[in-house]
């Protein structure tokens, strides 16, 4: 039986975009980012997809545990680091690397008494302002972890881009030389490109990459798809017609009536809402695929169903195909659509969306 609502995970895709990645970085270690649940593709299932990859970087210490726990052996950075001595102990514990980003962090390193058990990614603030030390304190961060017998020498550095998807604006530039100067002299690995570090600043590739997004096969640029960046989607969702039926010209549709139908027409509901991870705020019009042709999306998006006008297939009837977005339907299409980033649409996919594993 098909489900109301699944989504198609192409595990060969990803293969595809590492593959990617190491072309535009043949230089670089690639430390491929699968937080967030995999963003939103299923943890283990995007680390199997990914198990090539030179290190892995989640956000959280629950999430490395769970890669170590399934025989994961890569190295795999916590980007959010630790922020009490029992999430250290689990650090230790299951040998991930932790970002070192506040003061707090320093005083329960200097607390321990273990020699050379962990290893660290200093992280510079270059103007993300959220996490990392400013540059004028940089020197003085690595000379306090540099005392402290807990850590691996030498100690790793990384930063964060805030912009680098707007090509034209220079503060990329300025985060890179900011990095640079911060850190010069310093021995230990260095690391700044994320996906469109990658893919729009190459005087960013250094020691490691982090791709995120682009391992999807998701643009991070606005402008962009992933196909357009010879990239190949891993996701697709789908759903079908459950019901087929005629409306009036003038009829309201959906909640709040606020779509009226503007001539006789067809209106198909399909089974998926924003309780499978549908965006409610995609607006009317937003396309969406009916037999692998498209039509308009009318109506309010509800929590287990969504409308579309019909007018151009007489013929559709219930069971029939949809895609939400896909094989001809970009993910980056309906995020603009919906006034948001593929990001959020991939990892707002929710758990009673059924998964089906393919490969291409």
């Amino acid at each position: 039986m098909i489900p109301a609502a699944y989504a198609v995970l192409d595990s060969q895709a990803a293969a595809h975009n590492l593959a990617q990645v190491r072309r535009l970085a043949p230089h670089a270690n690639i430390m491929a980012v699968i937080k967030a649940n995999g963003y939103g593709h299923g943890l283990l299932r995007v680390a199997s997809a990914l198990h090539e990859a030179d290190a892995f970087a989640v956000a959280r210490v629950d999430e490395g545990i769970r890669l170590r726990k399934a025989g994961y052996g890569q190295r795999i950075a916590v980007l959010e680091g630790f922020t009490c001595g029992e999430e250290l102990d689990d650090l230790l514990h299951y040998q991930l690397d932790a970002v070192v980003h506040d003061p707090t962090q320093l005083d329960i390193f200097a607390a321990r008494a273990e020699t050379a058990q962990i290893a660290v990614w200093l992280k510079v603030d270059t103007g993300m302002n959220r996490l990392g030390f400013k540059p004028p304190h940089i020197a003085d961060v690595y000379q306090r972890l540099c005392c402290c017998s807990i850590i691996k020498q030498p100690i790793n550095l990384m930063t964060h881009f805030a912009n680098a998807d707007a090509t034209h604006d220079a503060m990329t530039t300025r985060q890179i030389q900011a990095f640079n100067q911060a850190v010069y002299g310093m021995p230990g690995e260095r690391s700044m490109a994320n996906s469109a570090g990658i893919l729009a600043w190459p005087t960013a590739l250094t020691d490691w990459v982090r791709p995120g997004v682009m391992l999807y096969g998701i643009s991070p640029f606005a402008d962009q798809t992933g196909a357009a960046l010879g990239l190949k989607p891993i996701m697709s969702l789908h759903s079908r017609l459950i019901a087929v039926k005629p409306v009036a010209a003038g009829e309201p549709v959906g909640y709040g009536g606020s779509w009226h139908c503007p001539s006789p027409t067809l209106l198909g509901v399909v089974a998926i809402g924003y309780g499978d991870g549908y965006p409610r705020y995609a607006k009317q019009g937003t396309p969406v695929l009916v037999n692998g042709q498209r039509v308009s999306l009318v109506g309010r998006v509800s929590m287990d169903m969504i409308t579309v006008d019909l007018h151009s297939q007489p013929h559709a009837k219930p069971g029939d195909a949809v895609t939400l977005w896909g094989n001809g339907l970009p993910v980056e299409e309906i995020a603009q659509w919906s006034d948001t980033i593929p990001y959020t649409l991939v990892c707002g996919i929710t758990p009673r969306v059924q998964i089906i594993d393919e490969r291409s």
